[in-house]
Parts: structure tokens; sequence; C-alpha cells
């Protein structure tokens, strides 16, 4: 299921540039990444392998469709997330992944619908994201998604996903602490993919617009930059692991450390690899709106050095940088780079986040 993942974990083997970006993260590092791949990634695949299931009863077609292609397609998404949990003790671990993955399953099921699904329309973009947000909030009413499109019944589907987010979420002592953040970081994400599922010329001048109202607070962000960074899902996932680390006094800290920096640079990096598909489909494709191979590489180590300024300053830095340095390295050697013969670029991005990191370690 994370084939991915196994191929990448084994290119890494081949590749000197890929090598030096994990000795970066040291011995410890080094026995971390092993931990990850053995001790989460399985647990993450037996938890998707039980939504599974659900998405192949899904009585319509198309819906079904979608949402089997979200669980079999982007599976590295899953694995990606629970990254996290390689920190957290064995119950911890398994709660966090519990969590995570529903969750993260809506992300990408929801992302299909408006990237594929030719029964939804614009005016429902916002009302099928607001399961997002409802999923973060344990006391939310949920249903009601689909009232604006697409038709078709998912028998219960993103429901039942939903109210197992949130069902695992009211276990978690103290939950309520997340609720500010949770709350801003479902807005901005159904913002996002309310305006970039726009049609072209539409997408960008709305995206301009949402930046000028929302996004001046933080930094010296495009408005592209921005709108990537909204898309990423760590700005949950960091704070998460932070109550479940036990660390509550730095959970704000965490939410503001990843965003917008390390959550741009996610966003842009799956775009980098996704350049083929999003050509072929006319999606907004975030690296694609640099002006040139210097403008993108200059702003790459721009967001680089910003994220891991911010993540040494957090409690158990050294677990923070692993994370971004293990999310750059899986990226960018996903096969679609190699696909695409984009290895060369993939390995001078991997050069500026190693430096970056290094120097701020």
């Amino acid at each position: 299921m994370f084939r991915e993942i196994r191929y990448a974990a084994a290119r890494v083997a081949t590749s000197r540039t890929r090598l030096s970006v994990l000795a970066g993260s040291g011995i410890s590092g080094t026995g971390d990444l092993a931990w990850f791949l053995r001790g989460i990634v399985p647990k993450a695949a037996r938890a998707l392998a039980q939504i599974r299931p659900l998405a192949e009863r899904i009585p319509d077609d198309g819906l079904r469709s979608q949402a089997l292609s979200s669980i079999d397609r982007k599976a590295y998404h899953v694995a990606g997330a629970c990254i996290f949990a390689t920190f957290l003790e064995s119950s911890a671990a398994e709660h966090f992944i519990e969590i995570v993955t529903p969750l993260e399953t809506i992300y990408d099921y929801l992302d299909n619908l408006c990237d594929r699904h030719p029964g939804v329309r614009e005016t429902a973009y916002p009302l099928l994201h607001r399961a997002i947000g409802d999923a973060l909030n344990p006391r939310a009413r949920v249903g009601g998604y689909y009232d604006l499109g697409p038709s078709g019944d998912d028998g219960d589907y993103l429901v039942t996903l939903v109210r197992r987010v949130q069902r695992s979420l009211r276990r978690l002592a103290d939950h309520e602490l997340l609720q500010p953040l949770f709350r801003e970081a479902a807005s901005l994400y159904a913002d996002m993919q309310t305006f970039v599922h726009l049609p072209p010329g539409q997408r960008e001048e709305a995206c301009t617009m949402w930046y000028a109202r929302r996004g001046s607070g933080y930094g010296r962000l495009e408005w592209h930059e921005f709108a990537a960074a909204a898309g990423s899902q760590f700005q949950v996932y960091a704070p998460l692991f932070m109550l479940f680390a036990d660390r509550r006094e730095a959970i704000a800290r965490a939410y503001g450390a990843y965003f917008p920096a390390v959550s741009a640079l996610h966003v842009i990096l799956d775009s980098f690899v996704d350049q083929g598909e999003d050509r072929d489909h006319c999606d907004l494709n975030f690296v694609e709106l640099y002006r040139g191979r210097t403008h993108f590489l200059e702003r790459v180590d721009y967001l680089a050095r910003c994220a891991a300024k911010l993540l040494s300053q957090l409690p158990s830095a050294r677990e923070h940088r692993f994370v971004l340095r293990i999310m750059a390295l899986f990226y960018l050697t996903h096969p679609k780079v190699y696909a695409q013969r984009l290895d060369e670029g993939a390995r001078a991005l991997l050069k500026i986040v190693n430096a970056a990191l290094n120097e701020g370690a």
C-alpha cells in the first residue's frame, strides 16, 4: 500500500545527495528513520486498510472511484502525516495514528472530488470542506456536506470518517486546547481549496485578493506561497503531536513554527512532484508560478531557512528538524521525480533544505 515509501527508501541508498541529507540527521536520526519505516508505516498501513472497505461499499460509482483513488494513490500522504508518531510511546503513537489516518483520508478524498469529479460545482467547495472543521471539533454536528453536490450516495462514507476522528479526539485529554488552532487551520484550508479550484484566471485573482485579506501578517510571502501553506496539514498535526507529547505550553508555538514556512515548503514540494499531472489536468501548480528556476530556488531557500530557524526554537527541536528533513527527502525521491526526469531539480532542492537545517541546528 505504501509502495512509494518503499521505493523512496530504496532510492535514497543510491544517491549521494540523498544520503548526505539523511546523514545530516545524525546517528539518532538514522535510527528514527528506521523506526518510522519499521514501526510506524506498518501501523499507518493497517489503519488505512481498515478504511478501504468503507470506500469499496460506496454505492455511487463516481464517489466510490474518487474515494478508492485517494486511498490507493495518496497513501504516502497518510504515512507522512503519521511521522510524528515516531517520537511517541506505543499507545500514544497508536492513538495519534487513529486520529490522523481518517483525517488525512478526508483531506485526500475531498481534494480528489474537487480535482476530478465532474459533478462538483464551485458553490459546493466550502460546504464539502466543512467536513474537515467538523472532524477537528468533537462537539460539531455532522452531515449535509453534499447538499450542494455532488449528487449520489456515498453510503455515509464521509460522515463515518468525520465521526471516527471526532471519537478519537474525544479520548485525548485537553483536546480543547487545540480548538482555536484547528478552527484557523480548517478555515484557511477550506478557503484555499475553494479558490484554487476556480477556473484559470479566476483562481489567481481570487487567491491574490484572499492573500491581501488574510496573508499580510505572515511575513515576506508571495500570494501563492500563502495559498500553498494553507493547503498543508502540518499546522494541524504538529500541535496535535505537542499535546500527545505533553508539551502543552508549546502547542501554539508549534503552529507558528510550522505555519507558514514548513507548510508552504510541504505543498510546494508536492507541487514540484505533481507538475506533469497538474499540467495535464490544467490544475494550478504552485511551482510554475515562480519566475523561472532561479526565483524558485531562491524562494525555497528563504522558506527553508525560516522553517529551520523556527523549528530550532521548539522543545525537542531535533525531532522537528527530522520531520522536515524526511518530508523533503521522501517527496523529492518519489517515483514521479524520476518518471518526469526531475532528479536534477530534486537534488538541488534537497541541498537547499539540508543546508538550511544544518545551519539552523
